[in-house]
């Protein structure tokens, strides 16, 4: 009965077999925790970029405050000049910035366009509202008590872009 020609042959496979078989749940298992591992990394690496980008839009923002941009450029401009330099600065970092909408959530950019859009209404409503001989530390003056007046919708902003941050740590 074991004088066959084949009983090498039979007795390596059935030694081998279990072997192969452990061979392949190992490759199989090996290359799952891999695919783990990177999509691990590339999550890490979208949230690290997704931080930056609140970071930015939250600095954008306290940039944007009114209490902040009364602070900039020289004080004897005139009204007009202030507010033409004011929204062009708030134009530019907001063009510079924009990009970063594609990693912020849409009710969130659409929270910080309209806080950008209300910092320049603001600033020309005021500068409307003035009379025409009126001086610079006038305006920044009735600027800042228009808002401190109304609404904080930049605070509010600020605070969606924290929970935002939250929903990401």
């Amino acid at each position: 009965m074991f004088d066959s020609d084949y009983l090498p042959y039979a007795v390596a496979v059935i030694i081998a077999l279990p072997f192969l078989v452990f061979a392949k749940q190992f490759v199989n298992s090996f290359v799952r925790l891999k695919k783990q591992e990177i999509n691990f990394l590339a999550s890490k690496s979208n949230n690290e970029i997704k931080l930056q980008a609140l970071e930015r839009m939250t600095l954008f923002l306290e940039r944007l405050k009114p209490s902040n941009l009364v602070m900039k450029f020289d004080r004897d401009l005139q009204p007009h000049e202030f507010v033409f330099l004011t929204e062009k600065n708030i134009s530019e970092e907001f063009e510079y910035n924009s990009s970063q909408q594609l990693y912020i959530s849409k009710s969130s950019w659409q929270d910080i366009l309209t806080s950008k859009n209300n910092v320049i209404q603001l600033l020309r409503k005021t500068y409307e509202e003035l009379n025409e001989n009126s001086k610079l530390e006038d305006f920044k003056t009735v600027f800042l008590m228009s808002y401190v007046n109304s609404e904080d919708y930049i605070s509010d902003t600020i605070e969606n872009l924290r929970k935002e941050l939250n929903k990401i740590i």
